[in-house]
């Protein structure tokens, strides 16, 4: 598996389905009836109704066209679970000098949460952990110095 490629997981995949589903449907659907409702209320050169329509129907087919892109250029993995970080790992680490364990998912850069412990395969920390091992210890610059962590497990 090569780190630079862009990767989602299944889960993420199954989610930009949906995503398209309801961006190409009932989205679709309700920016264009918007439209015809405001091109009905008469002069269009003054007709904020109808700019705000224009607007988030060219926002929509930005998203759509974004999400069609993803689910093209990316290759779906799953957690291989094996002993070698890679895109769907989840790896549990200890920072040096101190006992409290993280655990953090290896993800693609499209679907990179911090907040949800999902850490993307291009970021500093993402590339320090790629393809180490359980045991081994891994460190990578911050803007406040250098950061070492110790890996305790790979699932």
């Amino acid at each position: 598996m090569k780190q630079s490629e862009n990767y989602i997981t299944e889960e993420k995949y199954k989610a930009l389905k949906i995503e398209l589903e309801q961006l190409k449907g009932p989205k679709r659907k309700e920016i264009l009836d918007t439209l015809a409702y405001a091109k009905s209320l008469g002069d269009l050169s003054e007709n904020a109704e109808y700019h705000q329509a224009r607007e988030d129907q060219g926002k929509l087919e930005e998203r759509i066209r974004k999400v069609e892109e993803i689910l093209m250029s990316s290759e779906v993995v799953s957690g291989s679970g094996g002993d070698i970080i890679e895109i769907g790992s989840k790896v549990v680490v200890s920072k040096k000098g101190e006992n409290e364990e993280k655990t953090f998912q290896i993800v693609g850069a499209e679907e990179a949460d911090m907040t949800q412990g999902k850490i993307s395969n291009k970021s500093p920390f993402g590339e320090a952990l790629f393809g180490k091992k359980k045991g081994e210890n891994v460190s990578f610059k911050t803007p406040n110095g250098e950061v070492n962590y110790k890996i305790i497990n790979v699932s």
